[in-house]
């Protein structure tokens, strides 16, 4: 088993850097600004010669008892309780605070191995920058920059020097086969309730208040005897109503979320009307690709009259997503959570599909037999065969002669036709046209 290392301390001192050295990435948003993480941020560490496990941790407030800041005290508490050891950041430039201690406190209470680590010491006097965290008896503060990397080898080795070298020959982990998901939509719509809901626990924060999620969280999780790779994002609003640079952060880390999965879940809310803001959501996920699959949050809030009028928007509204599954469902109350992910499944087995370049071509004719592709002016475009030019989304590449003006419709209509004939249910679909030369073009 790999050590988990989880990062505490008060909010701004430096968490979410050290966690990006640490595990040398830009996974968690790092900006000069209180309180940005909420969630619990789990990674692999790739500084130092084993692997392990780094988990970062919002802002620790032990005494919180209630709002959103009493949620994220539940998320580090729960953490803590994971470790096998806890680095407790303090910041060298600002000195030794009472809020410091009170977490001191309750980490001497916790059980388990502490590391007090002095962040922001570059160009400090390491000795002085460490005197004042004697006091929090914690044994002999770790003086590093998170920022600059000075000292974080060191850190890791003292921190990893007691686990068993049980592991130190295992490789390297690699990006799995494992279904990347990703729970989209608007704010306070039930995305984080349904990432609880699909994982059995509250592993994120699930409050009544838009925008709690800030980062996009990416959680393994297994169910069936299937591993996944859950993306919990932050809610998308309108572009004209997104001021803050923080939140801005956020929806490039939602949109970087989409890019990257293979599924992506759309989360609407059946108390709200379907907005222009879920429809540009949807388009942007078709634009990038990614199978998709809609999930209608919060059908038990709302009486019959109301879910008939949400099915004809749905389908006047977002029509474009023809292709995807649909489910109502109850995040809060797990209802409609198992067939939910067996189209999740259906859609990521569409999208990564292998479609064999005969029965392709078989298709193609098939579709051309039944109707053939109009005019051009003198000429009548002629598709020879086809054959898979990619997968997520799959692409279908289309040879002939006389493509290069084919209408929409008729495209349209072949990807109907491969859809149907390779039930590619749950995912866009793209064809490219490839025209052959004319050997004669440059001949009088």
């Amino acid at each position: 088993m790999k050590p988990t290392i989880v990062l505490v301390g008060r909010p701004n001192v430096g968490k979410s850097t050290l966690f990006n050295r640490l595990t040398r990435s830009r996974d968690a948003l790092v900006a000069d600004h209180p309180g940005l993480t909420r969630d619990r941020h789990y990674g692999l560490g790739r500084v130092g010669a084993r692997d392990y496990l780094v988990v970062d941790t919002a802002g620790f407030d032990p005494v919180a008892r209630d709002g959103i800041m009493h949620e994220m005290a539940r998320q580090a508490e729960q953490a803590i309780a994971e470790a096998d050891a806890l680095l407790f950041l303090v910041d060298g430039r600002a000195g030794r605070t009472p809020h410091d201690e009170q977490i001191a406190a309750y980490l001497r209470r916790a059980g388990r191995p502490v590391h007090l680590v002095v962040n922001k010491a570059e160009g400090l006097d390491r000795a002085l920058a460490a005197a004042d965290f004697h006091a929090l008896g914690l044994g002999d503060p770790l003086p590093v920059s998170a920022a600059h990397g000075e000292g974080v080898s060191q850190l890791v080795d003292v921190v990893l020097a007691p686990f068993a070298a049980g592991d130190e020959g295992e490789a390297r982990a690699h990006p799995g086969k494992e279904p990347r998901v990703a729970i989209v939509g608007r704010p306070n719509v039930g995305k984080s309730t349904l990432v609880n809901a699909l994982l059995g626990e509250e592993r994120v924060i699930a409050f009544d208040l838009p925008g709690t999620t800030r980062d996009a969280i990416e959680i393994p999780f297994e169910r069936d005897g299937r591993t996944y790779i859950l993306i919990d994002t932050a809610g998308l609003r309108r572009r004209g109503k997104v001021f803050e640079s923080v939140e801005k952060f956020s929806v490039v880390k939602t949109l970087k979320a989409i890019e990257e999965a293979n599924v992506v879940v759309l989360v609407l809310d059946a108390t709200q009307d379907i907005s222009e803001q879920d429809a540009r959501i949807a388009s942007f996920v078709l634009e990038a690709g990614r199978a998709l699959v809609l999930a209608i949050n919060k059908w038990d809030a709302v009486d019959r009259y109301r879910r008939e009028r949400l099915k004809e928007d749905v389908a006047r509204k977002l029509g474009f997503l023809s292709f995807a599954h649909t489910h109502h469902i109850s995040a809060l109350d797990v209802v409609g959570i198992g067939a939910l992910l067996k189209s999740v499944n259906a859609a990521y087995g569409a999208a990564i599909a292998r479609l064999s370049t005969p029965r392709l071509t078989r298709a193609l004719q098939t579709a051309v037999a039944r109707q053939a592709p109009p005019r051009a002016g003198t000429t009548r475009p002629k598709l020879r065969y086809a054959h898979q030019g990619g997968m997520n989304p799959p692409t279908i590449v289309i040879h002939g002669t006389s493509l290069d003006s084919m209408p929409d419709t008729y495209i349209r209509y072949l990807e109907r036709t491969f859809m149907e004939a390779f039930k590619l249910r749950g995912t866009p679909l793209r064809i490219q046209f490839r025209t052959a030369r004319n050997p004669f073009a440059d001949k009088s």
